[in-house]
């Protein structure tokens, strides 16, 4: 089960993805290092809520990004 932070801005530190769009407002941000999993939120909502995934989830779907092909 994946855990909800209701407020992102409460974390310093976040970076946008590298898989993100070039495009203004489609970036998905991470912040590395928190003691309780990845959290993950969407730039354009950065007092918004964040989802918290167990890192070894998180390493599972960057395995799996990593593999698909490019169009």
């Amino acid at each position: 089960m994946t855990e909800q932070i209701p407020d992102a801005s409460t974390l310093t530190g976040w970076r946008k993805s590298s898989y993100s769009g070039s495009s203004e407002g489609s970036c998905v941000e991470v912040l590395d290092g928190h003691p309780a999993g990845v959290p993950v939120r969407d730039s354009k909502d950065p007092h918004g809520p964040a989802l918290l995934f167990a890192v070894g989830a998180w390493r599972a779907f960057i395995v799996s990004v990593k593999a698909m092909p490019t169009v």
